[in-house]
């Protein structure tokens, strides 16, 4: 072929290429896996799920040191505590002396009177003063004498220290030469928090790194640094997203190249095919991010992988062209199977587009569009180019296998059988098993999620999922309202319900607290007498304690401290405990430990603490009947009907996240009714034949079926995104089936049909197949199904949309070779 005629291909090839590439670097590129997730359609799943972006677990790290002597694992742990600190990237830094940056700690000692819990007129009586001397006196005898003069002698009813376990956090560990070790191992710990929320992907990258030079710079030797946590998970999950992005962007455009080389052995023809494809690519993207304001990796992944299809328009096209015919004869051929099939594989997105979920929502827009696109390119781009370099398939040179292959349609009836096996062990067994749990959605590895875990053990740190959201129209009254669930927290966690409880209240004492804790502090002449007698017959000095006079003299004319006082690590740790939204503060409190959700929402129901958006009092009741007056959760009704604690409302976050998928998911089952209805409608209108349409929807749903049972017979549970890969099996089946049901009456035809849908089929399985391979769950849940799925969507095709064959064998046929 002179190499002018390929001269329009690659110029519309270098066109398409240019506009995408302008398209790409148009659009911004997101891969936090919470940008994916819907932002919730009742209060309670609004809350749980800005819980999940924004609560005071999202930025925890848990470090472990291991694989040295212990004297060097501390060394170790101290110099990465000391590191971190210093960075300025973190909040907290617990698990060495080094844990509480020093302005912090001398702000909160300024301040220990006001913030302790242990400050009330009984710790300044004689007896406790005498006690608390004692105490001082045996830590001087110690080897903690430094401790001892830094912080007892100025604070013998140790304020500071109870005052600063709250605001550091507590832990069930040794501490080993300054430095935290697990109880059953010799592994040093840490635990950080970051100032940035978890889910800034761009900052836990930072901070993860600030991690790792730290532990390079202290020399580790063989120690093993170990790293894990929601930030971490973060991190991980936005690298996995990437680098499946990156990998399925390469291995398949590369596999799908090297098909079509081999079906059409024309790096023409390859170049023909893939204008449509880049142009589906790029309309794709723009019109994601026009709607959504960003693309999110794994739709751009998905997008990249539906490639798969988009091909299968201009390989129908091409595949289906006869040497030297014209463009328009080619289309009048393949024209109404071409636009059916195009027709209603749009339509099958329409639940996906319609979820309400943003992440599937997008990877609907996209493929919608995406196909749309490809197909318009295919008609009215493709043809040209086709001509003009005048490209058509290679054949092989006879069609006895054709023959061959469609005797079996003689035996299609036998194609029933795994459709009743499948359809009868469904119903014996009450249907496929369903997950509604979003963590299956996680791109974090099982090993990660495992060390997670055991580092937990270790932290005593454990995985928080209850909360009571307290709520109010300024800070100091969602604190005061937390103060007032103490009493009532106490006495769960004594019964056995809880483990602890962390709030805003224990870190922050609202202003009414605090100016109550000052008016108990004595005077300080009297303090000074009752130190006398408390001290009578200790060793110390007579101004031994004037520190500590001092102290409780300036805290008697302190001002309350506020929320807007804080700085630096004190403000990041408080800020997810206690912030406003939406006109209105929120103060969640992280119950730790429920080893029975459901007997803790009875005990505080019992109390007056409603559970929002369970399944005895919806939300909006649920808001009324604890007094809630801000429009977070709806409006308050006054009366004997409100609760004994207002403003408070209990949320099982693990049951709302499941409540949510499972509202999502049914609202998908709905769409995909409405999306089958008009799919049924429109191969009705353009079929004209009832046969036929039974035909064709006969052979999509059985491989539906069978998908679903063969997914089930291997162990797993469906979950929304199964039900959004059924869509794309159901797409790309109609197309097998449209072409099989066409009117053929030559045998070359046919065989052109059989290779061309072979190799779309083949196309489908190597771009979905490399899905399967995926670390994200969601990408691979959706390959495993399509690959599964499309092989049998091509044999029922064949077995029951097509005609069933003469018993004549069909006339050779030429070989058709590009002009």
């Amino acid at each position: 072929m002179p190499w002018r005629r390929g001269l329009p291909i690659l110029g519309a090839l270098a066109a398409a290429v240019l506009v995408m590439l302008a398209v790409f670097t148009q659009i911004r590129v997101r891969t936090d896996m919470l940008a994916f997730l819907p932002a919730g359609n009742t209060p309670a799943a609004r809350l749980v799920l800005q819980e999940a972006r924004e609560g005071s677990a999202t930025g925890l790290i848990l470090i472990g040191i291991d694989g040295a002597p212990v004297a060097e694992l501390a060394r170790i742990s101290r110099t990465i505590a000391a590191a971190l600190v210093q960075s300025g990237l973190f909040a907290t830094v617990a698990g060495s002396q080094a844990a509480l940056p020093p302005q912090d700690e001398a702000m909160l000692f300024a301040h220990r009177y006001l913030l302790s819990p242990v400050t009330n007129a009984a710790a300044f009586t004689v007896p406790a003063l005498h006690e608390d001397l004692q105490n001082v006196l045996r830590q001087l005898r110690s080897s903690a004498a430094p401790l001892a003069v830094r912080y007892g002698l100025p604070d013998p009813p140790g304020a500071f220290l109870a005052a600063a376990r709250g605001w550091m956090g507590s832990s069930q560990v040794r501490s080993i030469d300054g430095a935290w070790f697990a109880a059953n191992r010799d592994r040093a710990l840490l635990l950080a928090s970051t100032k940035a929320g978890g889910m800034d992907v761009p900052a836990q990258e930072i901070a993860t790194a600030a991690i790792a030079r730290a532990f390079a710079a202290a020399s580790p030797g063989d120690a093993r640094l170990l790293v894990a946590g929601p930030a971490v998970f973060a991190r991980d999950a936005a690298r996995a997203i990437r680098g499946d992005v990156h990998r399925i962007s390469i291995v398949s455009t590369v596999l799908v190249a090297l098909l079509l080389w081999w079906r059409f052995r024309s790096p023409l023809v390859l170049a023909a095919i893939a204008v449509p494809v880049v142009l589906s690519v790029a309309a794709a993207a723009l019109v994601v991010q026009a709607v959504f304001g960003s693309v999110h990796g794994v739709a751009l992944g998905f997008g990249i992988t539906m490639l798969g299809v988009s091909l299968d328009y201009p390989v129908l096209m091409i595949g289906h062209r006869k040497s030297g015919e014209p463009a328009p004869a080619t289309r009048a051929r393949i024209g109404p199977a071409f636009i059916l099939a195009v027709i209603t594989a749009t339509l099958g997105l329409a639940a996906m587009v319609f979820s309400g979920f943003p992440g599937l929502s997008q990877l609907g827009v996209f493929s919608a569009v995406g196909l749309a696109t490809a197909a318009l390119a295919t008609w009215w781009i493709l043809p040209r180019l086709v001509v003009a370099a005048n490209l058509a398939p290679v054949a092989p040179g006879s069609a006895a296998w054709l023959a061959r292959i469609e005797r079996l349609r003689h035996w299609r009836l036998l194609g029933l059988l795994p459709l009743v096996i499948a359809a009868t062990w469904l119903a014996a067994r009450g249907g496929p098993n369903w997950q509604d749990d979003l963590e299956n959605l996680s791109p974090v590895p099982a090993a990660s999620r495992a060390l997670d875990a055991e580092l937990r053990h270790d932290l005593g740190a454990p995985d928080v999922t209850q909360l009571i959201v307290v709520q109010g129209p300024d800070a100091q009254t969602v604190l005061r309202r937390q103060e007032a669930l103490i009493p009532l927290l106490d006495r769960l966690q004594a019964d056995g319900l809880l483990a602890d409880a962390t709030m805003a209240a224990r870190l922050l004492p609202s202003a009414a607290t605090q100016q109550a804790r000052r008016d108990a502090l004595p005077d300080p002449d009297e303090l000074a007498r009752r130190l006398d007698a408390a001290g009578e017959g200790l060793p110390f000095r007579p101004a031994a304690f004037d520190a500590f006079v001092a102290a409780v003299r300036a805290s008697r004319s302190m001002a309350p401290l506020l929320p807007a006082d804080l700085s630096g690590s004190f403000a990041a740790r408080l800020a997810p405990l206690l912030y406003a939204q939406d006109r209105t503060w929120q103060g969640p409190i992280a119950l730790e430990g429920v080893q029975d959700p459901a007997r803790l929402a009875a005990a505080l129901a019992a109390a007056g603490v409603a559970e929002a958006g369970g399944p005895d009092i919806p939300v909006n009741q649920a808001a009324a009947a604890t007094g809630v007056t801000a429009p977070g959760l709806g409006a308050a009704t006054a009366g004997a009907n409100a609760s004994a604690h207002e403003g408070e409302v209990y949320l099982d976050m693990r049951a709302e996240l499941s409540r949510v998928l499972s509202g999502y998911t049914a609202r998908a089952w709905r769409w995909l009714g409405w999306s089958g209805l008009l799919v049924l409608v429109t191969l009705t209108i353009g079929l004209r034949s009832p046969v036929r349409v039974l035909r064709v929807i006969g052979s999509v749903a059985a491989a539906m079926l069978v998908t679903v049972a063969v997914l089930t017979l291997l162990g797993t549970r469906l979950s929304l995104i199964h039900l959004v890969a059924l869509q794309l099996v159901a797409g790309v089946g109609l197309d097998y089936a449209l072409f099989f049901a066409r009117r053929q009456l030559d045998t070359e035809e046919r065989a052109r049909t059989m290779r061309t849908l072979v190799t779309c089929n083949a196309m489908t399985l190597l771009t979905f197949g490399m899905l399967g391979a995926c670390q994200t769950p969601l990408l691979r849940d959706i390959g495993v199904t399509v690959a599964l799925g499309a092989v049998l969507a091509m044999l029922f095709a064949f077995l029951f949309a097509g005609e069933r064959p003469s018993a004549a064998l069909p006339r050779p046929i030429s070989i058709e070779r590009p002009g």
